[in-house]
C-alpha cells in the first residue's frame, strides 16, 4: 500500500506524534528528556519552526508547531530523531532504531482547534494517570503556558496571546481551560486526525486543505464497525500508563 501523503503547509499549525518501536520506552532518565528538549530547541530554531506546545511521555512525543516552510517539520524531525537516537544508542549501548516508522501529523485549524490541541497534548500525563494535575509533570509545555515557568523553546501562538493582553490574566484564562477534562468527542477528533493524517478542523476546512493539495480527504467514517473506535484502543493504552 502506498504511503499516505503528508499534509505540510507553511504557516499552518501542525500536530506531530512520534512513538517508540512497539510502544517501548524512549526515555529512561531525566538526562534523556533534557537532551531531547535541548535538541528540540536547536532544531526548531534552525528549521524555523515555532513550537507552541509539547509533551515528552515515556514512549512517545507530542509537538504542536507552526513551520515557515512546508518541508521544515520533516527537517526538524529528521535532525531531532537522528541526534537523539545516536545519543540513546551510545548512552545505553544499544543499536538500531528507536522510533516506530514515520511520525504522524495533522494540520490544525487554528481558530477552532489550536487551544483544544494544546490542552490535549498537555493533558497526556493526566490521562495516563502519571499526575493528577498537568502542572505536576516536568516534561511538558504546561508549566510555561499555564504557570509562567520560562521555556526558551516555546513561541506563543497569537490565539494563546489573545486570551488576554495581561500575561497574568492570560495564564489564568489558559489554566481555566483545563478545569474540565477534554471532552471525549474533541479528544476523539484529535486522535482520528492523527491516525488518518488528515486536517484537524471543520469539514469545510479539511476539504479546502485537501483540495488545495490535490489529495482525497479521508474522513475515516466508511467501513468502521461498532466497538472499533480508535479511542477504544487508546483508552486501553492510557490505562497502562502510556497515554496517547
Amino acid at each position: 500500500m502506498p504511503r499516505r501523503p503528508r499534509i505540510l503547509l507553511a504557516d499552518y499549525p501542525l500536530h506531530i506524534v512520534q512513538r517508540g518501536i512497539n510502544r517501548e520506552p524512549c526515555f529512561f532518565a531525566d538526562e534523556d528528556y533534557q537532551c531531547y528538549l535541548h535538541w528540540l530547541e536547536e532544531a526548531a530554531r534552525d528549521c524555523r519552526c515555532a513550537i507552541h506546545a509539547y509533551v515528552l511521555m515515556t514512549n512517545h512525543v507530542h509537538l504542536l508547531l507552526t513551520p515557515t516552510a512546508p518541508g521544515a517539520p520533516a527537517r526538524l524531525m529528521q535532525s531531532l530523531g537522528r541526534r537523539y537516537v545516536q545519543y540513546a544508542n551510545r548512552q545505553y549501548r544499544r543499536t538500531g532504531g528507536l522510533w516506530e516508522g514515520r511520525y504522524k501529523s495533522s494540520v490544525v485549524q487554528a481558530e477552532s482547534y489550536l487551544l483544544a490541541c494544546m490542552r490535549y497534548i498537555e493533558l497526556n500525563p493526566v490521562r495516563a494517570a502519571m499526575v493528577a494535575d498537568p502542572g505536576g509533570y516536568r516534561w511538558s509545555s504546561y508549566r510555561a503556558n499555564g504557570l509562567a515557568q520560562p521555556d526558551a523553546r516555546l513561541t506563543s501562538h497569537p490565539l494563546y496571546l489573545g486570551l488576554d493582553a495581561d500575561a497574568t490574566l492570560r495564564r489564568q484564562a489558559y489554566r481555566a481551560l483545563f478545569r474540565p477534562q477534554l471532552d471525549a468527542e474533541a479528544a476523539s477528533e484529535v486522535r482520528q486526525a492523527l491516525k488518518l493524517g488528515m486536517p484537524l478542523g471543520s469539514d469545510r476546512f479539511a476539504e479546502a486543505i485537501c483540495a488545495r493539495l490535490g489529495i482525497r480527504r479521508n474522513s475515516g467514517k466508511r467501513g468502521r464497525t461498532p466497538g472499533d473506535e480508535p479511542e477504544s484502543r487508546t483508552a486501553r493504552t492510557e490505562q497502562q500508563g502510556f497515554g496517547f
